[in-house]
């Protein structure tokens, strides 16, 4: 990814209300398998410029790790009691791998040639019970510059995610599509933007903050869709039909 896409991150995510919203689904569904407590160990694999991370110090002991060297210096000037590490998971987190309750990989497999070769041996450090828990860009028709800008190989829809776990030590306890409610927005968005031949963000990318009423509107209905996640963890529910994004909580197994 551009280096100069990860100040961009690290300059909208506190406020923006994709990130915002997802922040709090991700907090409300990790804890529904891994119960928060400070002897729960989770480590985001992928980490960028550490927010996700760090929105949960307070309920973790939280590890940060990423490839990129300019993505970790942000990360470390931002938030300077979470620690990070620059390396490739799990080899480079030492010890601290097989002691992880939860790998999370927040939209970090669409930027690899070979998502099971990432996931894999993650979920080989896991002890049963523990769960890596996975968000990635969904729908090929949402294809757009943005897309190109950010490095990605790939949009998926379920058949294709759960290829890239087929045949590990997993069960799964959650696959759906999220940010559904706001899809047909995105999608409008992402059809003019393929019209008019660029992204209508910043950097080739859709990432500009709105302004304050029309970003707390939009951050407050992507992250009601939290409630159907976790009831969805819990065997009730069904997914929903489609969504900008798709979640997916692995459990290991064996």
């Amino acid at each position: 990814m551009n280096p100069e896409l990860f100040d961009l991150h690290a300059e909208v995510e506190l406020t923006h209300w994709w990130f915002v919203a997802r922040r709090a689904i991700l907090r409300r569904v990790l804890a529904s398998v891994v119960p928060p407590g400070t002897d729960r160990v989770v480590i985001d694999v992928g980490c960028g410029t550490g927010a996700n991370i760090a929105a949960l110090a307070s309920d973790y002991e939280v590890i940060g790790i990423d490839t990129t060297e300019s993505a970790i210096d942000l990360a470390r000037e931002r938030f300077p009691a979470v620690p990070f590490v620059c390396g490739f998971a799990p080899g480079d987190l030492g010890p601290d791998a097989a002691r992880a309750d939860a790998f999370l990989l927040m939209d970090v497999l669409e930027h690899v040639p070979d998502d099971t070769a990432v996931l894999a041996p993650l979920v080989e450090q896991l002890s049963p019970g523990g769960v890596v828990l996975i968000t990635v860009p969904a729908d090929m028709r949402l294809w757009s510059e943005h897309d190109e800008s950010f490095g990605h190989y790939r949009r998926y829809d379920a058949t294709r995610l759960r290829a890239a776990f087929d045949g590990l030590p997993v069960r799964e306890r959650l696959l759906s599509p999220f940010n559904a409610r706001l899809y047909p927005v995105v999608r409008s968005i992402r059809f003019l933007s393929q019209l008019r031949g660029r992204a209508w963000g910043r950097s080739g990318s859709d990432l500009d903050v709105p302004a304050a009423p029309i970003n707390g509107m939009l951050r407050r209905i992507f992250a009601g869709e939290s409630g159907r996640l976790v009831d969805l963890v819990a065997g009730k529910g069904r997914p929903f039909r489609r969504g900008v994004s798709l979640m997916a909580v692995l459990e290991r197994v064996g």
